[in-house]
């Protein structure tokens, strides 16, 4: 099928991928993305987007397209064991909104594509090998694609999930179960739901279910809960899972949660194992090898629970583009092999600690809001974790990566 030679390939069409894409743009550099699925990948249905996102946004450009969706007001958590509600306010005493915003996943996604050329995307491209090559004293990427063509890049970057191809290449540590699932689904209805745009959550006995409005007739839900014992397989069926939910696991919750299972579009239905990668192969790990590195899930795969995946791999995009885009820029906007392998190493060192910490907190929040209904949990969600930790964990996650100026 023959040999093509690109500055930079980035393997994965998802919002990491996008984004970087998006953000070597903006330094007049050309990437080329390859997706293996037939088309954008929309599973997900909805990704919740703080304002550390928001900021990486603004720095891409694109964050006015996604303008008409909604702050989340106010949260309201509910201890399961003692029915006391915990309401958490995301207005400032000025006034202002600092609340995070829940987007549909296909919005983001478009809203990142439309900024790129339509040729730079390449669907339906499965990659088969991995290989490095010298040349004049620089390392080349070597890209095999399962139809025979090879592409030569300059920069090889992984953005393809949990499961990466380019993060084994790396010889980082495999992502493990973290002994959770997690259903997840959105709910329509047609005249309205009239529910506002607060996020409520019910945490306890072993389960953590939440919901939040995307519009005034769409509610973004899930629920997460011990996986089923070894041996079990998750429900496949959307009719399946959603059964299961309201009739094994969420029974008991209210009825205004249970009514927002009942309103499902079953096509958006899915239940998951929650994954993540542990912080120490971050930390000490190969996140990068010479002209080849990774980011967003592909990188540091973490549970939901602080709402931080999508964040950081926007973060991920912003700072990787700034670090190849200056270099590029500062070489008479030229990419120059032999320097790769520094620059890809600087943008690893301001990323390795930040993300690692973040899979430590979201793991950590997930354990303290799920695990167990004895007094031993109690005291430490109501009197650490809600009082102390997670105050600590919110002021970790404002951050601002700054902007793409070259």
């Amino acid at each position: 099928m023959g040999t093509t030679v690109e500055d930079v390939v980035i393997v994965g069409a998802g919002i990491a991928g996008l984004a970087t894409a998006v953000a070597l743009k903006r330094a007049g550099i050309e990437a080329l993305v390859l997706e293996r699925s037939e088309g954008l990948r929309t599973t997900g249905t909805a990704v919740t987007l703080a304002p550390n996102a928001w900021l990486a946004l603004d720095a891409l450009g694109v964050s006015h397209k996604l303008a008409s969706y909604t702050p989340i007001l106010k949260g309201y958590v509910t201890d399961l064991d003692t029915v006391d509600v915990r309401e958490i306010s995301f207005t400032r005493a000025n006034g202002d909104t600092v609340g995070p915003k829940s987007v549909h996943r296909q919005a983001l996604l478009e809203a990142l594509a439309d900024e790129l050329p339509v040729h730079s995307i390449r669907f339906s491209s499965k990659i088969s090998a991995i290989e490095t090559q010298q040349h004049e004293g620089s390392s080349i990427a070597i890209v095999h694609m399962e139809n025979g063509t090879v592409i030569k890049a300059k920069v090889l970057i992984g953005c393809d999930g949990v499961h990466s191809v380019v993060s084994r290449w790396l010889g980082l540590g495999e992502p493990v179960l973290s002994g959770r699932s997690a259903v997840r689904g959105l709910a329509v209805y047609p005249q309205g739901h009239g529910l506002g745009h607060n996020f409520q959550q019910f945490v306890g006995l072993g389960r953590r279910a939440g919901m939040v409005a995307l519009t005034d007739k769409e509610i973004y839900w899930f629920f997460s809960c011990t996986s089923p014992s070894e041996g079990t397989s998750l429900a496949k069926d959307p009719k399946d899972i959603q059964k299961e939910v309201l009739e094994k696991y969420a029974k008991d919750l209210p009825h205004l949660y249970t009514d927002v299972v009942q309103h499902s579009n079953l096509s958006t239905l899915s239940w998951a194992p929650l994954m993540f990668r542990y912080p120490w192969h971050v930390v000490f790990g190969n996140l990068s090898k010479q002209n080849i590195t990774v980011a967003g899930d592909a990188m540091h795969p973490m549970t939901p629970d602080l709402g931080q995946g999508g964040c950081q791999a926007l973060e991920d995009a912003v700072i990787l583009g700034r670090h190849i885009g200056t270099s590029f820029v500062q070489n008479g906007r030229v990419l120059v092999p032999k320097e790769m392998s520094e620059v890809l190493g600087k943008y690893v060192e301001e990323r390795r600690w930040r993300v690692a910490l973040l899979i430590m907190g979201s793991y950590l929040s997930g354990w303290v809001q799920q695990s167990g209904s004895g007094w031993v949990m109690k005291f430490l969600r109501g009197a650490i974790f809600y009082k102390f930790i997670f105050p600590k964990l919110v002021r970790f996650i404002r951050y601002d990566c700054g902007k793409l100026e070259f």
